[in-house]
């Protein structure tokens, strides 16, 4: 045993598995993996916030079940070109177990509904924000450029006394320091990093202006690609950015509309797979059948806020729906109704009303700003929800005394 998280103990063995896991990340990612004791903090922190969250799931109920579990690696086998008996004999040859390969996706999959309930579910945007946001880019040099980022974060507990804040200060500056005596930078973000995308190197990927985090804005506009920034400040902690390349997205945007509307039945704690598969159905049946007008079922048994609309999403571009809504709405022709349709929200039903060839460079600027400041919102309140259950967790560290 190497640490005790509330009343869980985490082995050797998970440190050795997760260790292997992350070592075949960095490969296949071409990020060179920091010193082993380094490295094994690094899976160790990240084992203590995983578990962590884990556990919060277990006490609030929030559960994945065996058919969302084997839909995803269905979907991740398609994704790769393969069956999933193909995509299980590749899994086994990179030494990872079926069985322990859909545990990790359990996991990954849980972490991501307490995300929605406790963070995504909670983040509204305001029409003045969007407008804001619009302004702010406008007035901005560069404001139609995007930027490809990546950091070092170094967190600072809430409450840190003096001399807590000052050893991450130093810390950060020991990353920054090696970073301008050559070291590559993803190398420094994977030993020093206390985000989660450090053992990814740090990427950031890419960035709007509005994406960027505040205590980064004003800061990367003054980089040219491969500047690196000096130590900054913010209330989580310290932080070192490199900006890696821009991009300018200004042009018009010209795309194929389609009017479109359907019934989703959510698939949570309350309502399993079946269930919601079977309640669409039915609702099918009783439209297909004539028994029943599309607008009245959607208004009754819909999950999603376009119910008291009669199910209807308005104009939708590529894009604007998650994949296997947009590959089913495509496949329509005008008037039909699809047959159940699975998404990572639960089952649905779509018709397509009408297609159109619109010029949605103004709308799509809109929706991009509401995007990227969802996204960023998300991002940093995600982050304060696991930091603050990370600081409120019990953890008896036995690391050192082996």
């Amino acid at each position: 045993m190497i640490a005790v998280v509330n009343d869980e103990a985490v082995t050797q063995w998970d440190l050795g598995e997760q260790r292997r896991i992350v070592l075949q990340q960095m490969k296949a990612a071409n990020v060179p993996p920091p010193a082993p004791d380094v490295l094994d903090k690094q899976v160790l922190e990240r084992l203590i916030s995983e578990r962590s969250l884990l556990q919060f799931a277990k006490e609030n109920g929030i559960r994945i079940d065996d058919t969302t579990v084997e839909r995803t690696v269905a979907r991740v086998a398609e994704e790769n070109k393969m069956s999933v008996d193909d995509f299980r004999k590749a899994l086994e040859k990179e030494g990872m177990t079926y069985p322990k390969y859909r545990e990790e996706l359990r996991n990954e999959l849980t972490v991501q509904r307490i995300r929605e309930r406790e963070v995504d579910s909670k983040i509204l945007i305001t029409d003045a924000e969007v407008n804001n946001y619009l302004q702010t880019v406008a007035a901005q040099a560069g404001g139609d450029n995007e930027y490809l980022l990546s950091h070092v974060y170094v967190g600072v507990p809430e409450q840190a006394s003096p001399d807590q804040i000052a050893a991450r200060r130093k810390r950060a500056d020991e990353a920054l320091a090696k970073i301008k005596g050559g070291e590559e930078f993803s190398q420094v973000a994977a030993a020093y990093s206390d985000a989660p995308d450090a053992l990814q190197g740090g990427s950031l990927g890419w960035r709007s202006p509005a994406r960027l985090p505040s205590v980064f804005a004003d800061v990367v506009r003054t980089l040219k690609p491969g500047d690196v920034s000096t130590v900054l400040r913010s209330p989580a902690g310290f932080h070192v950015v490199k900006l890696v390349e821009i991009r300018n997205t200004n042009a018009p945007t010209v795309v194929e509309q389609s009017h479109v509307r359907h019934i989703l039945v959510k698939v949570n704690e309350q309502t399993s797979d079946l269930e919601a598969k079977t309640r669409i159905e039915r609702a099918r049946d009783r439209i297909v059948s004539g028994g029943a007008k599309f607008e009245d079922i959607a208004k009754a048994n819909s999950d999603d806020i376009s119910r008291v609309r009669g199910g209807d999403l308005g104009w939708v571009s590529p894009g604007d729906t998650v994949p296997d809504f947009e590959k089913a709405m495509n496949a329509l022709k005008i008037d039909e109704i699809s047959k159940p349709v699975r998404t990572p929200f639960g089952w649905h039903i779509i018709e397509v009303l009408e297609r159109r060839k619109q010029d949605i460079t103004l709308d799509r600027k809109r929706e991009q700003a509401r995007l990227a400041i969802r996204q960023r919102k998300s991002e940093e309140q995600f982050q304060d929800f696991v930091r603050q259950l990370r600081d409120r967790t019990y953890v008896e560290l036995k690391l050192d005394e082996r």
